[in-house]
């Protein structure tokens, strides 16, 4: 198998999409929740590591103002409060005060992923149906923390490459699949 060498932020984005999409969300708006928690972890990371300086007060009114003009709701997700917005087409994850587009969400995929896309995509989706979509919603950051690339600790780390292991993956998927058979005889019994 080919070594996919790829930063975590693209990876938590995919994942979160597909996450999302196991707990019932369309498409477009799995794609809007997996950027925004990871632009969200980002920025919280990056705070943790000095790298960002959190906004000013001010600023920080200013987006709440705007938010709450244009009824922005909270969504938990992955451990996180998602600001999203109710459209025509369903929610929308928000960025700042502005509704992310599903469209921009799966260009960047696209392009940090490349050609690994589908492959990744489809080994994310066979992992995420191991969990009902309950336990799903309570462990998918923590089987997020198996599944990325390793990169060095701290501000080192900080946007840096790693390696994909697609194999720990299919490890992942095989384990959950007999835990998850074990789960079913045992309520069977």
């Amino acid at each position: 198998m080919a070594e996919i060498r790829i930063n975590r932020a693209p990876v938590l984005a995919l994942w979160a999409t597909v996450v999302a999409k196991r707990l019932g969300f369309s498409e477009p708006e799995a794609l809007t929740l997996g950027k925004v928690i990871t632009g969200l972890t980002a920025q919280a990371k990056g705070r943790r590591l000095g790298i960002y300086e959190p906004r000013p007060p001010e600023e920080r009114a200013k987006v709440s103002r705007k938010r709450e003009e244009r009824g922005v709701e909270w969504l938990e997700f992955m451990g996180r409060m998602v600001p999203v917005i109710r459209t025509e087409e369903g929610i929308r994850a928000v960025s700042g005060a502005n509704p992310v587009s599903p469209e921009s969400a799966r260009r960047y995929l696209k392009s940090k992923f490349g050609e690994h896309l589908p492959l990744v995509e489809k080994k994310l989706t066979e992992l995420a149906e191991t969990f009902e979509p309950e336990e799903l919603a309570e462990e998918a950051m923590k089987v997020y923390m198996q599944i990325r690339p390793e990169v060095p600790k701290g501000r080192a780390g900080w946007g840096k490459t790693g390696v994909l292991d697609l194999d720990n993956i299919d490890r992942l998927i095989s384990w959950r699949r007999k835990v998850r058979g074990r789960e079913q005889a045992d309520r069977g019994a």
